[in-house]
């Protein structure tokens, strides 16, 4: 899990520190773009620095994120065959908590970035989905990560991350299958509410 924890927050960094590839249309890769500019310019901002702006920042980043990050999708598919047998509501908290979830494990990691060369590679369009890929090299390793995406309307979201051969999706849906079978829905949110409240709590 570390490795992959790791591995996804270059995949952030590869988002936001590697030049833009653009084409004839607007494309996944272009439409990424704003993304990385409203990002860096948060990480680099004087005055959301420091651990006495940590709330503010990741607020800031998480608007930015959101708007090239399909969440509600990727807590659809973690949930699998289990999102098809809960409330409307019941979808809205899901996404709620595991938007949070992603946000204490991964996004805390992009204020640590430190110089790692990213390359854009390709761009896959097949339809309404895509795949865009990067090669991250860091500490002489090259890590190569791809960004699947989907069309919805004009705009491309990426839905889930692959490193490596490891989707970030199919990881989390490994981990909450176990607590869906012993515990079942109920059960899997009181341990995602727990990790938030660990989280928040500095623990």
């Amino acid at each position: 899990m570390k490795l992959v924890t790791q591995a996804f927050c270059l995949a952030i960094f590869s988002l936001l520190f590697s030049p833009p590839v653009y084409t004839a249309e607007p494309g996944p890769t272009e439409q990424l773009q704003p993304i990385i500019n409203g990002v860096i310019a948060i990480l680099t901002d004087d005055a959301l620095k420091g651990e006495a702006n940590k709330i503010e920042r990741r607020k800031k980043i998480m608007d930015v994120v959101s708007s090239g990050f399909d969440f509600r999708e990727m807590s659809r598919r973690v949930l699998g065959s289990t999102w098809n047998t809960i409330s409307a509501e019941d979808k809205d908290a899901f996404t709620v908590q595991m938007t949070k979830l992603l946000e204490n494990v991964y996004i805390g990691k992009l204020e640590t970035y430190s110089g790692e060369k990213v390359d854009f590679v390709a761009e896959r369009v097949k339809g309404k989905r895509a795949q865009v890929t990067t090669i991250v090299d860091h500490e002489g390793a090259k890590l190569p990560i791809h960004y699947i995406m989907q069309q919805e309307r004009e705009t491309w979201m990426v839905y889930d991350i692959n490193i490596e051969g490891v989707s970030l999706i199919k990881n989390y849906m490994e981990q909450f299958s176990s607590i869906l079978r012993t515990e079942q829905y109920e059960g899997l949110v009181k341990v995602i509410e727990e990790k938030n409240k660990t989280f928040a709590e500095g623990k």
